[in-house]
């Protein structure tokens, strides 16, 4: 039994009418075959939202599945967004999530629903840069295309 659980997740949402549709793969074997990864995949719909906000939704999402694990979990992204939250952790919280202009910061309840579920799981932040080539891709890229293309075409079928 793997003591690790990796996480896949990317979104599309169509800026106009704030639609969008997040994509995510659980897996506990990296060396998955991709078409059987392909039956792990969950897409989700969301409102109002954004292309920050539904890369935070569709993890949070997923991440709440996870809650009661003890396994370490590594989540792999291409937002920035993401894999810059944990630093600006303090900076928020000594700020109470207001920004230099006096407003409450975009997504702030998101952000603190991702550190209480960051907080109770073992989680790693992978960076993983999107739309390689297919030649350069390693089976983690390929896991992460299954992601980014569901999403893409969920929204394009709309």
């Amino acid at each position: 039994m793997s003591a690790e659980v990796y996480i896949f997740t990317d979104g599309s949402v169509n800026p106009q009418s704030g639609i969008g549709f997040g994509a995510s793969i659980i897996v506990e074997d990296l060396d998955l075959p991709t078409n059987e990864a392909k039956d792990l995949l969950e897409l989700v719909q969301f409102e109002d939202t954004s292309s920050t906000k539904l890369e935070i939704q569709i993890l949070l999402h997923t991440l709440a599945k996870l809650e009661e694990s003890s396994k370490r979990v590594v989540l792999f992204t291409d937002s920035q967004n993401i894999v810059g939250l944990p630093d600006r952790r303090v900076r928020f919280e000594k700020n109470n999530y207001i920004s230099k202009n006096g407003k409450l910061i975009a997504n702030h309840e998101l952000y603190k629903e991702f550190y209480r579920l960051t907080d109770s799981l073992n989680c790693e932040i992978v960076k993983v840069k999107g739309h390689k080539r297919s030649a350069l891709k390693s089976q983690i890229d390929g896991l992460f295309t299954l992601v980014d293309r569901a999403s893409r075409n969920a929204l394009r079928e709309l």
